[in-house]
Protein backbone atom coordinates (compact mmCIF):
# COMPACT_ATOMS: atom_id res chain seq x y z
CA UNK A 1 0.00 0.00 0.00
CA UNK A 2 1.41 3.28 -0.79
CA UNK A 3 2.51 5.88 2.23
CA UNK A 4 1.93 9.32 2.43
CA UNK A 5 5.33 10.34 1.47
CA UNK A 6 4.65 8.49 -1.67
CA UNK A 7 2.12 11.23 -2.67
CA UNK A 8 4.07 14.64 -0.78
CA UNK A 9 6.77 15.80 -2.02
CA UNK A 10 6.54 18.97 -0.42
CA UNK A 11 4.90 21.43 -2.32
CA UNK A 12 1.52 21.99 -1.23
CA UNK A 13 -0.20 23.15 -4.21
CA UNK A 14 0.27 20.12 -6.34
CA UNK A 15 -2.69 17.56 -6.24
CA UNK A 16 -2.19 13.85 -7.69
CA UNK A 17 -4.91 13.35 -10.73
CA UNK A 18 -5.76 9.99 -10.76
CA UNK A 19 -8.11 7.58 -13.10
CA UNK A 20 -11.61 7.03 -12.46
CA UNK A 21 -10.73 3.49 -12.28
CA UNK A 22 -8.46 4.12 -9.18
CA UNK A 23 -10.79 6.52 -7.55
CA UNK A 24 -13.36 3.43 -7.90
CA UNK A 25 -11.18 1.22 -6.40
CA UNK A 26 -9.73 3.22 -4.22
CA UNK A 27 -13.58 4.04 -2.60
CA UNK A 28 -14.45 -0.16 -2.31
CA UNK A 29 -10.92 -0.44 -0.56
CA UNK A 30 -11.91 1.87 1.95
CA UNK A 31 -15.68 1.20 2.63
CA UNK A 32 -14.73 -2.29 3.43
CA UNK A 33 -11.83 -0.70 6.05
CA UNK A 34 -14.15 1.60 7.67
CA UNK A 35 -16.40 -1.19 8.33
CA UNK A 36 -13.77 -2.85 10.39
CA UNK A 37 -13.32 -2.79 14.59
CA UNK A 38 -10.14 -2.52 14.32
CA UNK A 39 -10.04 0.93 12.26
CA UNK A 40 -12.62 2.04 14.09
CA UNK A 41 -10.42 2.06 17.35
CA UNK A 42 -7.57 3.74 15.48
CA UNK A 43 -9.67 6.24 14.30
CA UNK A 44 -11.08 6.38 18.19
CA UNK A 45 -7.43 7.02 19.18
CA UNK A 46 -6.32 9.39 16.62
CA UNK A 47 -9.07 11.79 18.03
CA UNK A 48 -7.03 12.18 21.25
CA UNK A 49 -3.80 13.63 19.45
CA UNK A 50 -3.15 16.37 17.42
CA UNK A 51 -2.32 15.62 13.79
CA UNK A 52 1.35 16.24 13.01
CA UNK A 53 1.96 19.84 11.18
CA UNK A 54 2.64 18.15 7.89
CA UNK A 55 -1.21 16.46 7.89
CA UNK A 56 -2.23 20.31 8.95
CA UNK A 57 -0.34 21.52 5.86
CA UNK A 58 -2.43 19.11 4.11
CA UNK A 59 -5.77 19.94 5.41
CA UNK A 60 -4.87 23.18 5.11
CA UNK A 61 -4.08 22.45 1.15
CA UNK A 62 -7.60 20.83 0.78
CA UNK A 63 -9.57 23.28 2.67
CA UNK A 64 -7.83 26.14 -0.02
CA UNK A 65 -8.45 23.91 -2.91
CA UNK A 66 -12.14 24.01 -1.78
CA UNK A 67 -12.24 27.82 -1.18
CA UNK A 68 -11.21 28.09 -4.90
CA UNK A 69 -13.53 25.25 -6.29
CA UNK A 70 -16.75 26.88 -4.87
CA UNK A 71 -15.79 30.57 -5.72
CA UNK A 72 -14.66 29.77 -9.56
CA UNK A 73 -16.61 26.61 -9.81
CA UNK A 74 -19.60 26.55 -7.59
CA UNK A 75 -21.64 23.48 -9.83
CA UNK A 76 -18.22 21.65 -8.92
CA UNK A 77 -20.04 18.79 -7.04
CA UNK A 78 -22.99 18.29 -9.85
CA UNK A 79 -20.05 17.67 -13.21
CA UNK A 80 -19.54 14.09 -13.63
CA UNK A 81 -16.43 12.48 -12.73
CA UNK A 82 -14.43 12.92 -16.28
CA UNK A 83 -15.21 16.96 -15.76
CA UNK A 84 -14.42 17.17 -12.32
CA UNK A 85 -10.87 15.13 -13.15
CA UNK A 86 -10.43 17.75 -16.06
CA UNK A 87 -11.17 20.82 -13.50
CA UNK A 88 -8.40 19.30 -10.88
CA UNK A 89 -6.06 19.54 -14.02
CA UNK A 90 -7.32 23.25 -14.63
CA UNK A 91 -7.19 24.46 -10.91
CA UNK A 92 -3.93 22.82 -10.67
CA UNK A 93 -2.60 24.60 -13.09
CA UNK A 94 -3.91 27.86 -13.32
CA UNK A 95 -4.66 28.62 -9.20
CA UNK A 96 -1.79 26.75 -7.74
CA UNK A 97 -0.14 30.06 -6.30
CA UNK A 98 -3.53 31.25 -5.19
CA UNK A 99 -3.91 27.56 -2.81
CA UNK A 100 -0.83 27.53 -1.85
CA UNK A 101 -1.15 31.45 -0.33
CA UNK A 102 -4.29 30.36 1.06
CA UNK A 103 -3.17 27.17 2.51
CA UNK A 104 -0.44 29.10 4.78
CA UNK A 105 -3.36 31.21 5.81
CA UNK A 106 -5.62 28.78 6.47
CA UNK A 107 -3.10 26.33 8.26
CA UNK A 108 -3.20 28.70 11.88
CA UNK A 109 -7.36 28.00 11.19
CA UNK A 110 -6.45 23.97 10.83
CA UNK A 111 -4.17 24.19 13.85
CA UNK A 112 -7.02 25.83 16.24
CA UNK A 113 -9.26 23.62 14.98
CA UNK A 114 -7.51 20.06 15.98
CA UNK A 115 -6.99 21.91 19.31
CA UNK A 116 -10.47 21.63 19.83
CA UNK A 117 -11.26 18.63 18.43
CA UNK A 118 -8.76 16.77 20.81
CA UNK A 119 -10.16 18.68 23.56
CA UNK A 120 -13.72 17.94 22.97
CA UNK A 121 -12.74 14.05 22.36
CA UNK A 122 -10.67 14.26 25.71
CA UNK A 123 -13.90 15.81 27.65
CA UNK A 124 -15.84 12.69 25.73
CA UNK A 125 -13.71 10.18 27.36
CA UNK A 126 -14.02 11.08 30.53
CA UNK A 127 -17.15 11.43 30.41
CA UNK A 128 -17.66 8.12 29.46
CA UNK A 129 -14.88 6.66 31.73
Amino acid sequence: MKQFKDFYNGELSEFKVISKAQRRKMAIRLKKLVKSASFQKKVQKSKLRIANPAKQRVKAAKMAKQKVIDKFYPKYKEMGLAQRMKTDQIIQAKYSGMITGLSKKLLKVVARKEKEKVKKAREAMKKDA
